[in-house]
């Protein structure tokens, strides 16, 4: 990870429903715990325009957080985070230690590059598919990913592209690819054109709908 974010915090001795509350409406904070480790879980409160300002940036979702309380730095990541269902602003965050020697199951954000020079969109006239928008892996601290991306140039018309066809950095592996080869599911996949008849839309798509499907058949 290129970026470090530093989260202020302070403590927070009041707890309960209705001190979440008044934090949130009188003071215009963030109700936060820190858990995980050997350390007892800490009741914390975080300034509420500053953490927005940090969740604009995609990096901060699977960063190796230092969270700054009672004059100590502690390293974590953002495990859970509660929104307003209606007007989306930050309600609760958890934040989980971690520990150098420790690999993390995070989260990561695809991004698909060189969409536009696809071989299956520029000579075939194809369609990209996005059947994910982020994959779970496992991996040291210092091993995570910003993001991991998706290179679409030689994908042609019909293709699919699963887990196993990604690039994942040194030291990071799929979690679920690590389960079985049954779990090999669809990422993104590209159709043709609406109207050309063929095994290329209806029945790629299908095969991606399916497969997704099947892992979480297999989940639940």
């Amino acid at each position: 990870m290129s970026d470090t974010f530093v989260v202020e915090a302070e403590l927070r001795s009041d707890e309960g429903k209705g001190a979440s509350r008044r934090l949130r409406r009188l003071e215009a904070k963030v109700p936060a715990i820190i858990y995980g480790g050997e350390n007892a879980p800490v009741s914390l409160s975080l300034i509420r325009k500053d953490f927005e300002k940090h969740l604009e940036t995609e990096a901060f979702y699977s960063a190796v957080l230092e969270i700054a309380y009672d004059g100590k730095k502690e390293k974590a990541i953002l495990k859970a985070l509660q929104r307003h269902p209606a007007k989306d602003y930050p309600m609760h965050a958890d934040f989980f230690r971690v520990e150098a020697n420790k690999a993390l199951k995070v989260s990561i954000s695809l991004h698909y590059i060189n969409e536009e020079s696809c071989v299956g969109v520029k000579l075939g006239g194809g369609r990209i598919q996005h059947t994910l928008n982020e994959i779970e892996v496992s991996a040291l601290p210092a091993d995570l990913p910003e993001f991991i991306e998706v290179d679409m140039a030689d994908v042609d018309l019909g293709d699919v592209i699963h887990l196993s066809d990604l690039t994942l950095p040194s030291g990071v592996t799929s979690t679920a690819l690590a389960l079985g080869g049954d779990r090999d599911m669809a990422v993104a996949a590209v159709l043709a054109p609406k109207g050309v008849k063929g095994d290329s839309d209806e029945d790629t798509a299908e095969a991606a709908g399916d497969e997704t499907g099947e892992e979480d058949a297999a989940e639940s």
